[in-house]
């Protein structure tokens, strides 16, 4: 019994270093697109979205290490969903109008776009199989790292290329930026480092710690990766949003989400590189595909908002919120009921 409230204390200790400096990271982050002249929705994604994503990096390469593999694999598919429920969430902090109502660049629907072919090339993958060739990773995890760099330059380029824009640009006075005193490259610099380590540090141990609660339950790998680990290491992003909402930056928490989803699916080429034995996507079956194809769906419903662009609202949240929060929590009884 100390031992467990102990680890529930280093636990809440870790959960709070990494609020704090999640909520203050996406002021500097808007501070460094101002800077280098790249959009917020790719500095969300850059940025803000790869910093998020080390401690599943982390978390995912220990778990790998130490024999788990699977493990990590579901707390990356976990972990995707978790964040596209934290950011319809999300949608109620704005109120007056749905959060894809407000959001009008479009390298953020891109974002998304590329966000969904990635998950189903992850589905394909554990469906197909096959990708042992014999190397120090597996084949499909090669691609899937390949075609996540290919998404990166695809966004990079949408960001710096003039496309398309809305007919109805949003209300200005839902999305006017705040005014920020000018910060220095170093500070800046030392500001992100400090932040970057204390998630780093913070979300590592609170995977730990939720590993080690989760084992006293007894379940398997799919459920324990899918939704106590993935809850763990999605408090990161959970403070990143909060902190962009506040500050109004709605292109940066959108782009936070679809970026870090993106840096996590990179993770499966280190999880094989860690790992012993077949590749982790050899390892995954019917959960895993139905994990990923959730994700899909999810980012999907968002990608659809940002399309239709419907400013009613449901309990302060948009349309497409409401329907990816049910899906969500349908997605999770499946799952429950497909786990081993």
């Amino acid at each position: 019994m100390t031992a467990l409230w102990e680890i529930a204390l280093v636990l809440a200790l870790a959960a709070a270093a990494v609020w704090w400096a999640g909520t203050r990271l996406p002021a500097y982050v808007v501070a460094l697109s101002d800077k280098t002249g790249i959009g917020h929705g790719l500095a969300g994604m850059l940025v803000l979205g790869g910093i998020t994503s080390l401690p599943e990096l982390a978390t995912g390469t220990t778990a790998a290490a130490i024999g788990v593999p699977l493990l990590s694999l579901n707390d990356i598919l976990g972990s995707a969903s978790l964040n596209l429920l934290l950011l319809a969430l999300a949608d109620m902090v704005l109120g007056p109008a749905p959060l894809t109502s407000v959001v009008a660049r479009p390298v953020t629907l891109i974002q998304g776009v590329l966000g969904m072919i990635l998950f189903a090339l992850v589905g394909a993958a554990i469906g197909i199989g096959g990708g042992d060739w014999g190397g120090p990773a597996g084949a499909w995890a090669i691609a899937i790292f390949l075609a996540v760099l290919l998404a990166l330059v695809v966004s990079d380029r949408a960001e710096r290329r003039p496309m398309w824009q809305v007919v109805n640009p949003p209300d200005l006075e839902l999305v006017e930026e705040a005014r920020q005193r000018p910060i220095s490259t170093g500070k800046l610099a030392v500001v992100l480092g400090a932040l970057t380590a204390i998630i780093l540090v913070g979300g590592v141990t609170l995977a730990n710690t939720g590993e080690a609660i989760a084992r006293e339950t007894g379940l398997g790998a799919g459920v324990v990766g899918f939704l106590i680990i993935a809850i763990a290491t999605s408090l990161p992003e959970a403070s990143a949003i909060v902190g962009a909402m506040r500050n109004r930056r709605y292109e940066l928490a959108i782009g936070e989400i679809f970026g870090s989803n993106m840096f996590n699916l990179a993770i499966i080429l280190a999880i094989d590189l860690v790992a012993s034995g077949e590749p982790v996507i050899e390892q995954a079956g019917d959960f895993e595909i139905a994990a990923a194809m959730l994700a899909l769906v999810l980012t999907g419903i968002f990608v659809l908002g940002l399309i239709e662009r419907r400013d009613r609202t449901v309990l302060r949240m948009g349309q497409d919120s409401i329907a990816a929060i049910l899906v969500y929590f349908c997605g999770i009884a499946m799952l429950l009921s497909l786990a081993p």
